[in-house]
């Protein structure tokens, strides 16, 4: 694999410490400079993994965005912040970029306590727009000076969100840059009629404002573009301006633009930086993966790597000794639809994530993409279950949140068979906080006519996909982790699990623990372990949040000393649900031991998944200390 000592040779880059040093550059040594970038990231990336191909499809873009405006006192913001390695490096961050995503390292999204230069952080899409009108608002009122430019994707702006805060901008009138860095390509193909229109404006010859210069009235250029009408012509080809979409919300429209050209780039900042005193929308075409042939010829174009090979493009994946929960629950869903053609999919730009590639393969009129947008995603899968379908609606825990209203009021007011299949629930490694899938259980089981699971293998799983597409009356949630499963065996027929009913997996004494979801396989690592100095807990699977097995929880009360209750997820959720349930009946009265373990009142920063929940407090030696505590015993060997 790659040499991590080995680096490409970068002599005008290595003058570069912060944005400043851009300005004393030509833009022949910003070109070769861009060249240089693109070369450091993906030496970087190679050694780290993360975000690729998004990062090399803005390497001049973010040159030019250096070149031309003052960071920190212009406020550069990146949707989603996937392409900000290349940002990074520029902004005083290249001696930690082969710290990427690792623990104690720089994040793989921008992130204001990280440095100056990210004035907004990121992690999930279409904010930018919101975010930069907010700073520009601020400025206006006297707050911190300079301009605010977002780069959003095409992908991002099919979230509604941005469209909103244009909406607001255009109304406001305020000075505001937004650059429109349209790949064709978020994570997966773009969808909907936004991609059509902006691809439509690829076709379409100058408008009549610069059809003067590129006739030679080249007062309207820069200085240093005040060369000949010949250099304007060329420089403004394929630019236009006026009557879009954007026009219609209140911007000023430039483009579309070679977003890979600084010769085009440069002048044309420069130009509306100079010029602008209103909302101004630049939309510049890149391609994702731009100038790295493994990218580029990627299906993802690059998206997401494990570290790799900078000659081949090979990733070193580990091999997998059991499948992941993601491919189990696709490989569910294909057998239950398979059975039921009333069951349907439903993505929000996230087909391969979610594993929903596979079902879209299988039967492409049932699976939905409906892209960045999750509001629409869950009423849109609340109309079809009204309709007469079983939409099984999958979404990351994490983005599930952008929907939530629509969860309340679309779904659980209406009491609709929704079926919620919840992806990356817990701590997802290097990601970080703002990908952790830390609430779900909290936000959904307190919904009235919920029914809310949780997966403790990937059988459980298979079982939890045929509960819910059964559970036809009312709105259920199951969620499960990122990665690989247990390598349990998998029932070929599964049947559908009674509501509300846990199981008991080891009988024991004294102690019981009561697991939701997959820190099963730690609370029996620390059974084991207690095991074998005579103290073994009884340990049960809740499978369910809501309703609860009421059954089940007094009796772990009634034949036990103390219970503990563990999850993956945040204060709230299951623990709290319990410890109502035990309040309300009288449990505490008597003063029996409960505790409960849940995720930490803080965000965990980005490690793996094994470090951050080590962090959390929640491995199989802290479960033993627990139980421990609980009991009031201070050594292991009172047990011996």
């Amino acid at each position: 694999m790659t040499d991590t000592t080995s680096r490409p040779a970068t002599p005008i880059l290595d003058r570069v410490a912060s944005p400043a040093d851009l300005k004393a550059l030509s833009d022949r040594q910003l070109h070769q400079m861009a060249d240089e970038l693109r070369a450091e990231t993906i030496s970087a990336v190679s050694v780290t993994g993360g975000h690729l191909g998004a990062g090399l499809g803005v390497i001049e873009l973010t040159v030019a965005l250096h070149a031309v405006w003052d960071s920190p006192r212009d406020k550069i913001i990146w949707d989603v912040g996937h392409q900000c390695y290349p940002h990074k490096i520029l902004t005083g961050r290249r001696d930690r970029i082969r710290t990427l995503r690792m623990e104690g390292g720089l994040s793989g999204f921008t992130k204001r306590s990280e440095s100056p230069h990210d004035p907004f952080g990121a992690g999930h899409s279409s904010t930018s727009i919101s975010a930069a009108l907010g700073f520009a608002a601020a400025r206006d009122l006297g707050g911190d000076p300079g301009d605010a430019i977002a780069v959003i994707g095409d992908g991002a702006m099919s979230g509604g969100m941005a469209f909103e805060a244009m909406n607001n901008a255009g109304h406001m009138g305020t000075r505001l840059f937004v650059i429109l860095n349209d790949n064709e390509m978020s994570i997966a193909p773009p969808t909907g009629a936004l991609s059509t229109y902006l691809t439509r404006l690829y076709t379409q010859g100058p408008f009549q404002e610069l059809k003067a210069a590129a006739k030679g009235a080249v007062s309207l250029l820069p200085s240093p573009m005040q060369q000949g009408a010949r250099r304007a012509k060329e420089m403004l080809k394929g630019i236009t301006i006026g009557g879009t979409l954007f026009e219609e919300l209140g911007f000023s429209y430039v483009g579309p633009v070679d977003g890979h050209d600084l010769d085009q780039l440069l002048p044309l900042l420069r130009t509306v930086k100079a010029r602008a005193d209103g909302p101004v929308l630049i939309h510049a075409v890149t391609k994702k993966g731009k100038g790295y042939a493994p990218a580029e010829n990627a299906a993802d174009r690059g998206h997401a790597r494990a570290k790799f090979d900078v000659i081949t493009g090979e990733q070193a994946k580990a091999k997998s000794n059991a499948p992941s929960y993601t491919s189990v629950f696709a490989k569910s869903l294909i057998a239950q639809a398979e059975r039921d053609d009333r069951i349907v999919a439903i993505t929000a730009a996230m087909p391969d994530g979610t594993g929903l590639n596979l079902f879209a393969d299988r039967f492409p009129r049932r699976c939905f993409d409906v892209g960045i947008a999750e509001q629409h995603a869950v009423t849109f899968s609340a109309g079809l279950a009204a309709g007469g379908m079983r939409p099984f609606c999958a979404i990351y825990s994490t983005f599930l949140q952008r929907g939530y209203d629509q969860v309340v009021h679309d779904v659980a007011i209406q009491r609709l068979p929704v079926r919620f299949a919840i992806d990356r629930a817990g701590l997802v490694g290097a990601d970080g906080a703002t990908h952790a899938g830390a609430y779900d259980v909290g936000f959904l089981a307190n919904l009235p006519g919920f029914v809310v699971m949780a997966a403790a293998d990937e059988a459980e799983l298979v079982r939890m996909v045929a509960t819910a597409a059964a559970l036809d009356d009312r709105p259920s949630a199951f969620r499960f982790p990122r990665g690989e499963g247990t390598g349990v065996d998998l029932p070929e027929r599964p049947e559908p699990l009674e509501i509300g009913r846990g199981r008991i997996v080891a009988e024991g004494a004294r102690v019981a623990i009561l697991s939701f979801g997959t820190r099963l396989s730690e609370v029996l690592r620390a059974r084991e372990s207690l095991a074998a100095r005579g103290l073994a807990p009884t340990v049960a699977d809740a499978r369910f949040a809501k309703p609860l097995d009421r059954e089940l929880i007094l009796r772990l009360v009634r034949e036990h000393e103390a219970l503990i209750t563990i999850e993956e997820g945040a204060i709230g959720g299951f623990g709290s649900h319990v410890a109502q349930l035990l309040a309300e009946a009288g449990i505490f009265d008597r003063g029996f031991r409960f505790r409960s373990m849940v995720l930490p009142d803080t965000f965990i920063d980005h490690a793996s998944p094994e470090a951050m929940y080590r962090a959390a407090a929640m491995d199989a030696p802290q479960i033993e200390a627990k139980v421990l505590e609980v009991l009031g015993v201070a050594r292991l060997d009172r047990y011996a």
